[in-house]
């Protein structure tokens, strides 16, 4: 039995090891300041980074939940495990050898049972690996030369085979000292009518892997006919797998998801691969279980997808029936991602790993360059069961997809598709489409328990309307939020010197203003015809206000209004100038992520003409955001 740990090696193992390293493994930092890094904290779900690391003071804080500490208190959080295996783990991690008292360093360590669930996974896998070499496993080598892997590619994802033996792994695995407890613990063994047996047999599997690289559990996949347990198992919920927090691929993919603000969600471990070897690096599974919100929070936290980081999910489906139903089923679900979500479904019916053997790598990556929007495949799924062509249909159509927008949460998307659904039915009365959106809208709050918000009257000369959408008061942005600060001193520059801001805040992308209260004040002054609409003054802010109608966002407007300028009267034009410059260059930063991840994507020796005319794109946006840098005033000062 060994000895306690000494204070001087806990100290020297902290001082050796990164934070910055540790914490990195689990969530993606950035830059905040000359010794501060942040990110999206992985102790409670945010939106926006709160979660900063120090590295030079080796400690962490969460502005948000308050949570806090060392490297050791951050393992202990995250992985759930006792101090002394937080010490050991990162004693291991980078070399150290712990002396402990009574014992020295001879003496084995009594290594804490976290530790040794993963120590035995890790045995596991070797022997799962060393028998897909041998002559029995030969119908699993076959199954992966069938799907066009090879062995390099086995290794890669450490595939294994379980014998057909009802013990074998176990015996293998108690003769390395390990206990039954500890390998039932795991997951790996379970007690039979004659004793300790594998829960593994005759299958071919896959090491299920957490952020950290450690080997969590095995997914197993049927070989034979005579198999009756189901086509695909799982490792059983243990101390260290839950299903509904890891994802197959996870390990490869991290970095590339993080880097490229994107993730690919397939179906199967064999999908993952074929991702991954044709070049799609973000491809990730779930293990016998759906694509849920705690795997939502994981990758988000990667990609850190707030206002500046928006990311990408893209759900691939077979192209059936089956996939069609998973995706409208993922678009449930869809609403509490921050970033943009799309779908991608392969050709007659084919997986991406099917996909990849018909077509190649190629075929593979275009599937992903062509995605959708989870939105629009949605309803276009649900109007492909009509026939357009006549009134009837049409009329069924509506009922179908009407409730379907009513549901997007996003104000100004929800009117959005509400227009587009009408394009896409053939309705001509775009205004009637979307009333019938908002009033399903209001219904389906109604039933949810949100208050209905009765309309406005006509003592300012607005129409009465029926309780109608209204986003919650939480709706309405913080007027000192910094990531909100170009969008809400452009909108104030728009008001109250439409002249000055004129032109140039007409161009702006609508995509520049991406908080939903924002989008609706910007969208009401392009319905009256923008700053050259030739209106000023009063009018012109009543004239946003009736354009609006909505009395959440109302008092907006008239705050955006009368807010001052954070700069004197004779600064003012340069002022605007510099924030719609400010704007402009977050969303070029924005196009610039955009075209670097499709770069990312393509082969140049697949499309050299189409890939060098991207690249041209790409430099001149970056000369282009460069030059509104040199016009953009500091935010800092701005927010001030």
């Amino acid at each position: 039995m060994a000895g306690r740990i000494p204070d001087r090696d806990i100290t020297a193992i902290r001082e050796q090891t990164r934070i910055e390293d540790i914490v990195g493994d689990y969530v993606a930092l950035r830059r905040a300041g000359a010794d501060s890094l942040k990110g999206l904290c992985p102790f409670h779900d945010e939106k926006s980074p709160s979660f900063h690391v120090r590295p030079n003071h080796g400690h962490f804080h969460c502005f948000g939940c308050g949570e806090g500490g060392d490297v050791y208190s951050f393992l202990q959080k995250q992985e759930h495990v006792s101090f002394v295996e937080a010490v050991e783990q990162l004693a291991d991690r980078i070399g150290y050898q712990i002396n402990y008292e009574g014992g020295g360093t001879a003496i084995k360590r009594d290594r804490g049972t976290r530790a040794r669930l993963v120590a035995a996974n890790a045995a596991a896998a070797k022997f799962y690996a060393a028998a897909l070499q041998s002559p029995e496993a030969q119908p699993a080598r076959d199954y992966l030369k069938e799907r066009d892997f090879d062995a390099v590619a086995a290794v890669q994802f450490g595939c294994g085979y379980a014998p057909a033996g009802w013990d074998t792994m176990t015996k293998a695995l108690l003769s390395q000292g390990f206990e039954f407890s500890e390998l039932e613990a795991a997951g790996l063994s379970k007690q039979g009518r004659k004793g300790p047996i594998d829960r593994f047999h005759r299958r071919l599997l896959w090491p299920i892997r957490n952020l950290a690289g450690d080997i969590i559990g095995f997914g197993a996949r049927k070989l034979f006919d005579d198999d009756n347990l189901g086509k695909y198992m799982n490792t059983p919920e243990t101390m260290l797998y839950k299903k509904s927090q890891v994802l197959f691929g996870l390990d490869h993919a991290k970095k590339s998801i993080a880097k490229g603000h994107q993730v690919v969600v397939v179906e199967g471990y064999t999908d993952v691969m074929a991702m991954h070897l044709a070049g799609v690096t973000t491809a990730v599974a779930s293990c016998g279980t759906a694509f849920g919100e705690d795997h939502l929070a994981l990758i988000r936290r990667l990609m850190m997808d707030d206002s500046y980081f928006r990311g990408e999910v893209i759900y691939t489906f077979d192209g059936d029936d089956a996939g069609k139903a998973a995706a409208l089923k993922a678009f449930e679900g869809e609403q509490s991602i921050s970033g943009q979500t799309f779908v991608a479904i392969a050709p007659d019916g084919m997986d991406p790993c099917e996909l990849r053997q018909e077509k190649g790598d190629a075929a593979v990556r275009d599937l992903i360059a062509r995605r959708v929007p989870m939105f629009e495949f949605a309803i276009k799924a649900l109007l492909a069961g009509h026939d357009l062509d006549t009134a009837e249909g049409r009329v069924h159509a509506l009922r179908d997809t009407v409730p379907v927008v009513a549901r997007i949460k996003d104000i100004a998307l929800r009117d959005e598709y509400a227009r587009q659904l009408a394009g896409w039915v053939g309705w001509e009365e775009v205004a009637q489409v979307l009333g019938r959106v908002r009033e399903e809208g209001a219904r389906i709050r109604k039933a949810q328990g949100v208050p209905a918000v009765s309309g406005r009257g006509n003592s300012r000369g607005g129409r009465n309307r029926p309780e109608a959408e209204s986003a919650p008061t939480s709706a309405r942005p913080q007027p000192n939020d910094p990531r909100l600060w170009p969008q809400r001193e452009a909108l104030k520059a728009a008001l109250q010197y439409p002249a000055i801001a004129g032109t140039v805040f007409d161009s702006l992308p609508v995509e520049c203003f991406n908080e939903p209260a924002y989008a609706i004040v910007r969208q009401a002054m392009t319905g009256l015809g923008g700053t050259s609409a030739g209106l000023g003054g009063a009018a012109w802010v009543d004239a946003v206000r009736n354009a609006v109608d909505d009395p959440i966002i109302d008092p907006l407007v008239t705050e955006l209004a009368v807010e001052s300028m954070p700069v004197d009267e004779d600064n003012i034009p340069r002022y605007i100038s510099s924030v719609l410059a400010r704007l402009q260059e977050v969303w070029v930063g924005t196009q610039i992520a955009d075209i670097k991840s499709r770069l990312r994507r393509m082969a140049p020796s697949d499309d050299p003409d189409g890939y060098n005319a991207v690249f041209g794109d790409l430099v001149a946006l970056e000369a282009y955001r460069r030059s509104l840098l040199e016009q953009a005033v500091d935010p800092i000062v701005g927010a001030g």
